[in-house]
């Protein structure tokens, strides 16, 4: 959960889910603060899990109880999905979809706040466009996000995000190049191009040319951009140009994939398009493609019908994929999801294959880890005396260097604390 306040004419904008929210959060921090609605709270939900929910309501309590008689507006996936719930909360002033709150008029105080309408939130499945938004930064922050695609056509068993999200659609190449050079003039090293179905980028466009095209035009096209990163893909979607743009030293050498399961048969029954083994072939072909390469994945641990045997597949999918951060998610049952009909396994055993794949991942971290001392590298200083390697390896920092973040330098890797490395700058 992200807190951001610009400056005293600023909302306050609370974040909670993935990039693509707090890229659209600074959206709507710029269009509030636009239309000078300086005395509000806006909470941008997520609703990847049913935790993810309450996590959401609780923190709307705890901000009417910080911040009492200010005006809360809640929007995001969670409000999109279930906005009456939201809007029975006495704390919330006003709830607004995810397509409404990109639109600079529904930030007007005189129309958001004046009581006549609690909830603003229409059909998001209706929405065949994503418009492209430029802005100067993420808040200060040392590396900034750009929505390049919004929306999914898949069905996974487990996942609702399609009806908080919509439709695949695609934000067209020039303007997304625009809005990189844009970020690059302002002073910004890295990029991360977000989306909620990255690799589906381009499929509504002319042509439909892949996520690689899109990625090989920018590095072509803004020279000075010192790195662009690529958030959380599916594995299945991957295309020849893509790997092709890893062979240049300014894409990032990090790959968040999107593979939720190591067995076969569960796989299958969440309605995922690829097989394990097509999972380990792509992991062996980024490498070959770079060989500094770093992985991390999404998995989920307890879902329903997973034997002993299928969750041990995916214990040992961290080593066959040569995975190095994990993202692991208790299954948690989404109402409206096919899986909230299957057989449910104990929740108790749920939290324990959980803590058991996190082991996993914390001894294949701990391996990466390894590798890295003793060398030297490049670092994006993201604070005073933090930052992360190209291949998104957090690192803690010392050194003569100053500044509070925003800048490139040399670090050599001297050791680290299990969880990220320790370094001096040069």
């Amino acid at each position: 959960m992200t807190k951001t306040r610009q400056s005293p004419q600023a909302p306050q904008v609370i974040t909670l889910g993935c990039r693509l929210n707090s890229y659209e959060s600074e959206v709507m921090r710029k269009h509030a603060e636009g239309a000078g609605l300086s005395d509000a709270i806006i909470v941008n939900t997520c609703a990847v899990t049913t935790e993810a929910v309450r996590q959401a309501r609780q923190t709307i309590r705890r901000a009417a109880k910080d911040a009492p008689g200010t005006p809360i507006i809640v929007t995001g996936c969670a409000a999109q999905i279930d906005a009456e719930m939201f809007a029975k909360m006495p704390e919330v002033t006003r709830v607004i979809g995810n397509q409404e709150k990109m639109d600079a008029a529904t930030w007007a105080p005189a129309s958001l706040l004046d009581g006549t309408e609690k909830v603003r939130v229409n059909d998001i499945m209706t929405v065949r466009e994503t418009a492209a938004h430029l802005i100067d930064g993420m808040d200060g922050r040392a590396r900034a996000y750009i929505q390049v695609q919004n929306g999914c056509d898949h069905r996974c068993t487990f996942c609702i995000i399609p009806f908080g999200r919509g439709n695949a659609r695609s934000v067209p190449a020039g303007e997304v190049v625009t809005m990189v050079q844009r970020l690059v003039d302002t002073g910004h090293h890295e990029v991360v191009l977000t989306g909620v179905d990255m690799t589906s980028w381009g499929t509504d466009l002319p042509g439909q040319p892949p996520l690689g095209n899109l990625v090989q035009r920018i590095l072509k096209l803004v020279p000075d951009l010192k790195q662009l990163r690529i958030s959380s893909i599916d594995a299945i979607e991957i295309d020849d140009a893509l790997i092709d743009a890893l062979h240049e030293p300014r894409l990032a050498p990090y790959m968040h994939l999107s593979l939720q399961h190591g067995d076969n048969l569960i796989l299958k029954r969440m309605k995922r398009r690829h097989r394990r083994k097509e999972a380990i072939e792509l992991c062996n072909k980024l490498r070959q493609a770079r060989s500094d390469i770093a992985l991390g994945a999404d998995l989920i641990a307890g879902f329903p019908t997973e034997t002993e045997a299928a969750f041990q597949n995916s214990i040992d999918l961290v080593e066959d994929c040569g995975l190095s951060f994990l993202h692991v998610f208790p299954f948690s049952p989404r109402p409206g999801t096919p899986a909230e009909r299957m057989p449910q396994l104990d929740r108790a055993l749920v939290k324990q294959r959980a803590a058991k794949l996190r082991a996993a991942g914390q001894s294949a971290l701990q391996r990466h880890l390894d590798k890295h001392v003793g060398q030297t590298s490049h670092v994006l200083v993201e604070r005073a005396g933090r930052g992360r390697l190209p291949d998104f390896t957090e690192i803690q920092l010392s050194g003569s260097s100053t500044g509070s973040g925003g800048y490139l330098s040399e670090v050599q890797i001297t050791g680290h604390n299990g969880t990220s490395l320790i370094g001096t700058l040069r």
